[in-house]
């Protein structure tokens, strides 16, 4: 395939711990961090000269400046979604991506070699990027927002995505609503909060007691510490929407009994990946898919409301309007500590101990 690129080496030339084959002008190969079994931190590896695939016509090369860690890079190293992803070992984890585009595929058209770009892969995505050359498609990378770094932009994208397909493609949330965000402090929910409020909504949360002067200062009128409070008796009034990044079956009950008729309850803990993980793939998916069938017109009938697991999903619109809004300071998720790809158990290791480290970890690759 024909690719458009940032620039031709004379001869192969070491870059980013791989090479540059002039032969055929991309990165061949590249350091990457891999998962080859299910485990702790300790089980990640870093190495070397990692085969770069060949671009599709859609695919963009980006050479990375810095990944974030989201829950679920530490989950599935754990073994969430061992169903899908076992047969697929030595996987490469990471959602999240800031850098440069390197070379673009024969279709592209909306991105330019060298230019700065942030995004995120689907959950579903085998090669991720923890790596120097990650490949994503073309709607799934916009333009980086000029006014921050790339380890600050590269801790949006995903959490921002997985809260705009709840709020905007499932919700479809308008200005004056009431909006309640379950779980508020963390990337999605503070996502949430701030999406929810830039399209004029009144928005109230949950979160723990030090994540409050956070999630005010996102813009929710109304924060209640779920660790001192009674949800029940704190939480007034009812919502057009609830997204709940708990997911637990009080929360989910809680939630329910506080939305009007018409309402949205979205819910990021479905069901699918666990019963398909417990059952296998055949008969744990079809179980999902019943549970999620039965409780949405269950919900119906009896509460008058809409019922969803939500998932991130590529979404170019709004990965657009995410830039937009992280460029003008509306959008922000904050960094709390960054590791070179190096330090990448270390990193995981910080990740795991909740509450050790309440914001975003983020992956600096030189």
């Amino acid at each position: 395939m024909r690719l458009l690129l940032l620039r031709k080496a004379a001869t192969s030339k070491q870059l980013g711990g791989g090479f540059w084959n002039s032969s055929r002008s991309i990165a061949t190969s590249c350091r990457a961090v891999l998962l080859p079994r299910f485990g702790g931190p300790d089980v990640l590896e870093l190495r070397h000269n990692v085969n770069v695939p060949d671009l599709k016509p859609n695919e963009v090369l980006v050479r990375a400046r810095a990944v974030s860690i989201n829950p679920l890079d530490t989950r599935m190293r754990a073994g969430y979604g061992r169903s899908i992803f076992e047969p697929l070992l030595p996987l490469l984890l990471g959602r999240d991506i800031s850098g440069e585009v390197a070379a673009v595929g024969t279709s592209v058209r909306s991105l330019r070699i060298g230019q700065e770009v942030f995004g995120a892969l689907h959950p579903t995505a085998v090669r991720g990027t923890y790596t120097d050359y990650a490949i994503l498609a073309e709607d799934e990378l916009t333009q980086k927002p000029a006014s921050l770094s790339h380890v600050d932009a590269s801790a949006i994208p995903f959490a921002a995505l997985t809260a705009w397909r709840a709020l905007k493609s499932t919700a479809r949330i308008a200005q004056g609503q009431r909006v309640l965000i379950v779980g508020g402090g963390g990337a999605v929910g503070l996502s949430a909060i701030q999406l929810a409020v830039s399209a004029g909504c009144h928005v109230s949360t949950t979160c723990g007691g030090e994540s409050i002067e956070r999630v005010l200062a996102a813009g929710a009128e109304h924060a209640v510490d779920y660790t001192t409070e009674d949800l029940e008796v704190a939480i007034k009034g009812y919502f057009d929407a609830v997204l709940d990044t708990i997911g637990v079956p009080e929360t989910e009950r809680i939630s329910i009994n506080l939305l009007k008729r018409g309402g949205y309850y979205m819910t990021l803990q479905g069901e699918a990946a666990s019963l398909t993980d417990r059952y296998g793939l055949t008969v744990g998916l079809p179980m999902a898919t019943a549970i999620l069938l039965k409780k949405q017109i269950q919900y119906r009938y009896s509460h008058g409301i809409e019922y969803y697991w939500t998932y991130m999903r590529a979404d170019a619109e709004g990965l657009e309007e995410i830039r937009r809004l992280s460029d003008v300071g509306k959008l922000k998720i904050p960094v709390e500590k960054t590791f070179s790809i190096m330090e990448v158990r270390e990193a995981h290791e910080a990740k795991d101990k909740k509450g050790h480290i309440p914001g975003k970890i983020v992956l600096e690759l030189d």
